[in-house]
């Protein structure tokens, strides 16, 4: 899946997947990480990109891969250095996804202050549900998000709990690279967030945006 299908502009090779982290107090708080500042920003590659009804898996046996949901941010106009208030024009479209992500090796990564890059970017880390244009989704700042797991919820918040709202993200992001049409935003995860088995079956949901299957599958 190295390209999205995006409203208004068909299909668009994939550019950067940025993920933000910690962008949702709750979960900064259970993962032990401080509340606010600046964002903080991951790239994960195009290959870690999967759709709607994907089976994703760790790279290998003896990885604890955990769920978190998140909306998604389609870019559809390139931009360098965008003002807050122009920012969402930037905006082609939303989905929800999954920021998969190998937390043992997250953790070591942490401790010993090195990249996070395995730990979020292997295949599969970044499932996607189709994309719906950010003018039928009207304020991203005011979509529900959910995620099952076997049925049972797991994760259930507000984007109007972010920390950095969504035309903050983009305002930032651009201040030091080039955003352009294809490119995705992972915008952070509400508290929740855990650890998946083989056989896991996930169901996400943005309401009013989309929603998303994947099963996880073996090593």
């Amino acid at each position: 899946m190295r390209a999205v299908l995006l409203p208004g502009l068909g299909e668009v090779p994939v550019g950067k997947i940025l993920g933000i982290g910690t962008n949702y107090a709750s979960h900064a708080k259970e993962m032990g990480s401080p509340v606010g500042g600046d964002p903080v920003v991951f790239l994960k590659p195009s290959t870690a990109l999967c759709a709607d009804g994907a089976v994703v898996r760790p790279p290998g046996p003896g990885h604890e891969m955990h769920h978190e949901v998140e909306l998604v941010v389609a870019i559809g106009r390139t931009g360098l250095r965008i003002p807050f208030e122009k920012a969402l024009d930037h905006v082609a479209a939303y989905a929800v996804g999954l920021d998969l992500t190998l937390r043992d090796l997250q953790l070591v990564a942490k401790q010993k202050g090195r990249p996070w890059a395995l730990a979020k970017g292997f295949d599969t880390s970044a499932p996607v549900s189709a994309f719906r244009a950010a003018a039928e989704v009207g304020d991203p700042q005011k979509v529900a998000l959910s995620l099952k797991i076997n049925g049972q919820v797991k994760q259930s918040g507000s984007s109007a709990d972010m920390i950095v709202p969504v035309a903050g993200l983009i305002c930032f992001v651009s201040t030091f690279m080039a955003l352009e049409p294809g490119d995705l935003i992972f915008t952070g995860t509400p508290a929740g967030v855990g650890a998946l088995k083989a056989g896991d079956a996930l169901e996400a949901e943005a309401a009013g945006v989309g929603r998303l299957k994947v099963s996880v599958g073996v090593p």
